[in-house]
């Protein structure tokens, strides 16, 4: 279903992927495991496209929802190099070699163009971001709720803007849903009511209004207090039990092992061992793996 094929992302001369490879069957439930820094939350935005990858591929559905990396990667470096040839040959070069200096303003620069190019890419490719994002849903660790907007706004807002559903349509799932986690008696109130666990569960039902295939969890319950992870992770449950393919980042090692099919290590931007809950948390291969879990469990 999903096909991550060599994949690195840089944040300026910082590499947060390197070379990361990861197959996930329809149904499967994958956690990624690792410790802070390793890449885990990068590569899940890199799923649905809030990152683009620096190099490599995304495969969803036999469709490819990132550009080629190799070409993008050289248009960008002759994009920049051309830049600071056309500064050299401007009337004040003293000005314009120190703009040349100014990393601030070449990474503006090549920022913008590196966008433009993707921009390019993509419709070369056939990409449809919007369409690869409705497929692919997340849910943040910090409930990204429209402050302004009532509960059953936040619910309906995508997919009658998105023209998925009419508006009295959207109202109607909206309040099916949220009858079903025990909430429908908030439809009216603003997220400020409420509490983190019930914030979380209406963030992870506004992601099921879109209809999506798969599910992405960055650490969805690491912001909540102890006592109200119990109804995030139970609703979580809920939706692995009914089928849905997900990725989930998440320290509840509990859940890792009573929900996941495959659980994924992460160290430093690599992969560094996928094995099944059993195999992961009895007999892990690698040393970093050992000393990991020795301190989470």
């Amino acid at each position: 279903m999903i096909s991550v094929k060599n994949v690195y992302k840089n944040f300026g001369g910082l590499q947060v992927l390197k070379g990361v490879n990861l197959e996930i069957e329809k149904g499967e439930k994958v956690v990624l495991i690792g410790p802070s820094g390793s890449g885990k939350s990068t590569l899940l935005r890199c799923l649905n496209r809030l990152e683009d990858v620096s190099y490599g591929e995304i495969w969803f559905d036999g469709k490819m929802i990132t550009p080629s990396g190799p070409y993008l990667h050289d248009d960008v470096i002759k994009v920049s190099n051309t830049y600071k040839k056309l500064l050299k040959k401007g009337e004040d070069e003293e000005v314009l070699l120190e703009k040349i200096k100014s990393e601030r303003l070449l990474k503006k620069w090549e920022g913008f163009e590196f966008k433009k190019l993707l921009s390019q890419k993509q419709k070369e490719c056939g990409i449809d971001i919007n369409l690869a994002r409705r497929k692919i849903g997340m849910v943040f660790q910090h409930f990204n709720l429209f402050n302004n907007m009532t509960v059953l706004k936040n619910l309906t807002y995508a997919p009658v803007k998105l023209k998925l559903l009419t508006k009295q349509e959207a109202e109607e799932k909206a309040l099916s849903l949220l009858e079903r986690i025990d909430l429908k008696d908030k439809a009216n109130v603003y997220p400020a009511t409420l509490s983190g666990g019930q914030k979380q569960r209406i963030a992870i039902v506004r992601s099921l209004m879109l209809n999506p295939e798969v599910m992405l969890f960055d650490e969805p319950t690491s912001a909540l207090d102890p006592e109200m992870v119990g109804e995030v992770l139970s609703l979580m449950k809920e939706l692995a039990l009914g089928g849905m393919t997900m990725v989930v980042v998440t320290h509840e090692m509990g859940f890792a092992r009573d929900v996941g099919s495959k659980i994924v290590f992460m160290d430093e931007g690599k992969i560094t061992e996928v094995a099944t809950p059993e195999e992961f948390f009895t007999n892990p291969k690698t040393d970093r793996l050992k000393e990991f879990l020795s301190k989470v469990l």
